[in-house]
């Protein structure tokens, strides 16, 4: 059998050159970008926030009440705060809950506050703390 031979000039050998200068810089730049992205994405989700709370105790004062005690620690502490504590029951369900105002003060501080529950609880625990304080919490 005869070896076929491709006509010259129509099929060049640079088609079969591996890729061109141009490319592989776009490649690295497209990587770059996509890694930038990622990087920005976990510092926001993961990174430090600017309000954080734990709680520190909590009281069970009867089948109605507990009293949760809570730190709260701010990058911005002359700003007030507003801070969610929540009961949970024995079968998990939230069983009360109250929004706490954190005045302006230092940037770590320990408040205390009592919520009344609609079942038994069995703990206390700070749900979320954020910087946008509604107007019927203010003190202005």
């Amino acid at each position: 059998m005869a070896q076929r031979v491709l006509p010259e000039g129509r099929y060049s050998r640079q088609s079969r050159k591996p890729l061109a200068t141009w490319a592989r810089w776009a490649l690295l730049a497209v990587a770059v970008a996509v890694g930038a992205v990622i990087a920005f994405v976990g510092y926001r989700n993961l990174g430090t926030k600017p309000i954080e709370a734990k709680q520190t105790a909590f009281i069970l004062l009867g089948d109605d009440q507990v009293k949760v005690s809570f730190e709260v620690s701010r990058d911005q502490p002359e700003r007030a705060a507003v801070c969610i504590i929540r009961a949970r029951s024995k079968d998990g369900d939230e069983a009360g809950r109250r929004e706490v105002l954190v005045p302006p003060g230092n940037d770590v501080v320990v408040e205390t506050t009592v919520l009344r529950t609609s079942k038994p609880p069995v703990t206390g625990e700070v749900f979320g703390c954020s910087y946008q304080v509604p107007p019927y919490l203010s003190t202005s």
